[in-house]
C-alpha cells in the first residue's frame, strides 16, 4: 500500500516528519553556540552581563532576519516543482543571465562541503557531554579517544540507514526532535525566569552595542560564532522537497520559539554564574543549565538530536546532487526512490562519499572545539550565492527596486558574517575550503565540458535515421553477412526529426557491418508519476527498424532488456515484427531471439582541433563520464549481452592531411 504524500498536505504527521528531517542542524546549535561565544570573550570571568545580553540579541536577530525572513518567508516561495535548494533556485532563474551559473556552482559546492563537517561537529559535541556521566555502575570515559570512537560508530550507523529513505527516517526521528525542542525550551524558560533582564536581548540595540563594546574582545569577529546559530537555514531550504513548504511554515514558529528560550536560558545562567564559576573553570553552558536529576536523560536526547542533525545535511545533499544531475552540473549517478515521493531520494555514491569525508574530518579535528573553529565558513559563501540568485528570481516576481533593496540588505548582512568567518580559515576553515574547491572542480569540469562539446560538436555528428533506413533494411536481409545478433539494441536518445548520433550508424554499417533481424533504437523518458510503465513504437514503415520511447515512472527499475522482450512479443502478436523461432533453446515454443546491447564509449580523438585548455576540460569530463554510473548500470544491463565499443570524439574543425608519395 502506498504511503500518502506529505509534501502537499499539512498534517500532524507531516509536521513530525518535518521535525525529524529538516531541523536537526539548526535545532542542535544550542549545543555549541554559547560555548563558542564565551570562548571568544576569553572565558566565563570575562563574559559580563552586557556582553551576554548583546550576544543573545545577536543570535535572536540573526535567526529572525536570516532564517525566518530570508529563508522561511522568501526563499521557500522560490520552489521548482516543490523542490528547494540552490540548484532548484538556479533552475528557475538560469534563463535570466548566463553568469548566474557561477554563483550556483560555488554555492552548491560550498554547501556540500559544509555537509561533511556538520555531522562531525554536532555528534562530537553531544558525545562530549557524556564524559563522566554514570549509566548505573558504568561511567562514560573522560578520554577523548573514546569520544572519537563513539562518534565514528554513531556516524557509520547514521549513514547506513539512509537507504531506507527520509520518510521512514522522519517518522522515527520526528517524535525525538519534538521531545528535544520541548526539553530545551522548558529548561531554557526555567533558567530564564530568575533573570528576566535577559529579555533586553529582544531589542536589536543591545546587539549593535555589543559589536563595538570593549567587553567584546574579538569585535565584529564575534559574528563568526553567532552565525553558527543559523547554519541549518540552507539545509532547511534544500529539504523542502522532502516534506513540503506547508509543513515547514507550520513547524518553524515552534522551533524558533524553543531555540529562543534555550539561548535566553543559557544567557540567564551565564549572568548568574560568571563570577562564581571563574575560579573553577568553565563548562559548556548548555549542559550546565540542565537540572542534575535530568542531566543524563537530556544528554542522551541531545546525542540522538545530534544524530538527527546530520540527517538534515545528508538529505539536503541528496537533493542538491539530484538537481545538479538534472541541470548537467554533475555526472549521472544512480538515484533510488525509497518512497512514492520523487523528492525523497537516496544516492548511494553521495552517501558513502559524505560518510568517508565526515569520518576523516572527525579523526583530523578530534574535538568539537577544533571543529567549531572551522565550522560555518563555507555556509556563509552558500548564503551569499543564494542571495544573488534570489535577487534574479525576485526581480521577475516583484518590483525591481524592491528586489534590489531586499538583496542588498541580506547581501550586506551576509558579507559581514563572511568577513567575520574569514578568521576561521587558519584555524581549520581551510579544510572545508579545500573540499569546496574539489567539488567545485568536478562541477566546473562537467558543466563547462558539456558547453565546450556543444559549441564545437559539428552538426555532421547527428544524422537522420530515416536517411539510413533502407540500408538497415537491406543489411538485415543480406544473408551473405554473418548474423551479429537477432535483436541489436542501441540506447539512442532520439532527437526530433529522428536525429541520432552518427557514431551509432557508423557502429552498425561501417566499423564492421552488424546484421540483425531487428534494429532497436530506444529512448527512455522518466516521468513524475512513480509507477508509469508505458511505451510508444514507431516502426518507420519497416519490420526491422524500430524506434521505441519508454515512459518509466521514477520508481520503476530501468530493466531495458525485460521491457524490450515484452514489446517485441506485443509487436509479434500484432504482426509488426516477424517471429524469431529458436532451434536451440531451454524455453519451449520460444519465439523471441537473442538480444545484444551496444554501448558506445567516447574517447577524445587526437584529431580534435580545440585549445589545450578545452582539451584538458573535455578529457577530464570524459574520464568522469566513464568512471561514474555507466550505461550498463543505469539501464539495468548487468546480466545482458553487452558490447562496449570505443568511438572517437572529434571536436572543432577537422584538418585533412595528405601524404605525398616518394618514388
Amino acid at each position: 500500500m502506498q504511503k500518502k504524500s506529505i509534501r502537499n498536505k499539512l498534517s500532524i504527521a507531516g509536521i513530525l516528519v518535518t521535525l525529524g528531517i529538516v531541523y536537526g542542524d539548526i535545532g542542535t546549535s544550542p549545543l555549541y553556540v554559547m560555548n563558542a561565544i564565551v570562548a571568544d570573550s576569553g572565558g566565563l570571568q570575562h563574559a559580563t552581563p552586557d556582553y551576554v545580553i548583546g550576544s543573545i540579541s545577536l543570535i535572536f536577530w540573526t535567526l529572525m532576519l536570516v532564517t525566518t525572513v530570508k529563508y522561511v518567508l522568501i526563499a521557500l516561495r522560490a520552489d521548482n516543482n516543490g523542490e528547494g535548494g540552490i540548484f532548484a533556485l538556479y533552475a528557475l532563474v538560469h534563463k535570466n543571465a548566463r553568469w548566474l551559473m557561477i554563483p550556483a556552482l560555488i554555492g552548491g559546492a560550498a554547501l556540500l562541503a559544509d555537509g561533511t563537517l556538520t555531522p562531525a561537529v554536532t555528534v562530537t559535541s553531544a558525545v562530549e557531554g557524556l564524559k563522566g556521566q554514570a549509566f548505573g555502575k558504568l561511567v562514560f570515559s573522560q578520554d577523548q579517544n573514546v569520544v572519537v570512537l563513539t562518534t565514528i560508530i554513531i556516524l557509520l550507523l547514521l549513514f547506513m540507514i539512509q537507504r531506507f529513505g527520509t520518510s521512514t527516517i522522519g517518522e522515527a526521528f520526528g517524535p525525538i526532535m519534538f521531545l528535544w525542542f520541548a526539553l530545551i525550551g522548558v529548561i531554557g524558560f526555567v533558567n530564564m525566569v530568575p533573570n528576566l533582564e535577559i529579555l533586553k536581548a529582544l531589542s536589536p540595540v543591545y546587539a549593535i552595542k555589543t559589536l563595538f563594546s570593549p567587553a567584546n574582545k574579538v569585535g565584529v569577529f564575534i559574528l563568526g560564532s553567532v552565525f553558527l546559530a543559523t547554519t541549518g537555514a540552507e539545509a532547511l531550504y534544500s529539504d523542502m522537497g522532502h516534506v513540503g513548504k506547508k509543513n515547514i511554515y507550520a513547524s518553524w514558529p515552534f522551533v524558533y520559539g524553543m531555540l529562543t528560550l534555550s539561548y535566553f536560558g543559557q544567557g540567564a545562567w551565564l549572568i548568574r554564574n560568571y563570577h562564581s564559576q571563574a575560579a573553577t573553570g568553565f563548562a559548556n553552558p548548555f549542559f550546565e543549565v540542565i537540572p542534575a536529576n535530568m542531566k543524563l536523560f537530556v544528554i542522551i536526547v541531545a546525542t540522538l538530536a545530534a544524530i538527527i542533525a546530520s540527517q538534515a545535511l545528508i538529505t539536503g545533499s541528496f537533493t542538491l546532487v539530484a538537481e545538479a544531475i538534472r541541470l548537467k552540473i554533475l555526472p549521472r549517478m544512480l538515484i533510488k526512490y525509497p518512497s512514492t515521493e520523487r523528492g525523497q531520494i537516496y544516492i548511494g555514491n553521495v552517501n558513502w562519499l559524505l560518510c568517508l569525508v565526515t569520518l576523516a574530518v572527525t579523526l583530523y579535528f578530534r574535538t568539537s572545539e577544533h571543529m567549531e573553529a572551522a565550522y560555518g565558513l563555507a555556509i556563509t559563501v552558500t548564503m551569499l550565492m543564494t542571495t544573488l540568485l534570489l535577487h534574479s528570481y525576485l526581480a521577475h516576481k516583484i518590483n525591481r527596486l524592491a528586489a534590489l533593496l531586499i538583496s542588498l540588505f541580506f547581501g550586506a548582512v551576509e558579507v559581514v558574517f563572511f568577513t567575520a568567518s574569514i578568521v576561521k580559515f587558519a584555524h581549520g576553515g581551510y579544510v572545508t575550503v579545500i573540499i569546496t574547491c574539489l567539488i567545485l572542480a568536478v562541477m566546473a569540469i562537467w558543466y563547462y565540458g558539456n558547453k565546450i562539446r556543444d559549441r564545437h560538436e559539428s552538426e555532421r555528428e547527428y544524422v537522420s535515421l530515416l536517411a539510413y533506413r533502407n540500408q538497415l533494411v537491406e543489411l538485415s536481409a543480406d544473408e551473405t553477412v554473418p548474423l551479429y545478433a537477432t535483436n541489436l539494441v542501441y540506447m539512442a536518445k532520439m532527437k526530433p526529426g529522428h536525429m541520432i548520433k552518427r557514431s551509432m550508424l557508423y557502429s552498425i554499417l561501417d566499423k564492421r557491418p552488424k546484421r540483425a533481424r531487428v534494429y532497436w533504437f530506444v529512448t527512455v523518458v522518466i516521468t513524475d508519476d512513480p509507477y508509469t510503465l508505458k511505451y510508444k513504437v514507431d516502426m518507420m514503415d519497416t519490420k526491422s527498424v524500430v524506434n521505441v520511447t519508454l515512459y518509466l515512472g521514477f520508481r520503476r527499475n530501468q530493466w531495458i532488456n525485460v521491457y524490450i522482450r515484452q514489446i517485441i512479443q506485443d509487436l509479434m502478436r500484432e504482426g509488426k515484427v516477424d517471429y524469431q523461432p529458436q532451434r536451440y533453446t531451454t524455453i519451449p515454443n520460444r519465439h523471441v531471439g537473442d538480444f545484444r546491447f551496444v554501448v558506445l564509449q567516447e574517447l577524445l580523438s587526437p584529431a580534435t582541433n580545440i585549445s589545450n585548455l578545452e582539451k584538458l576540460v573535455i578529457g577530464a569530463r570524459i574520464w568522469l563520464q566513464n568512471h561514474t554510473a555507466s550505461p550498463v548500470q543505469w539501464f539495468g544491463l548487468e546480466f545482458s549481452d553487452v558490447s562496449i565499443e570505443a568511438v572517437p570524439l572529434i571536436l572543432g574543425e577537422r584538418h585533412h592531411i595528405k601524404l605525398k608519395q616518394v618514388k
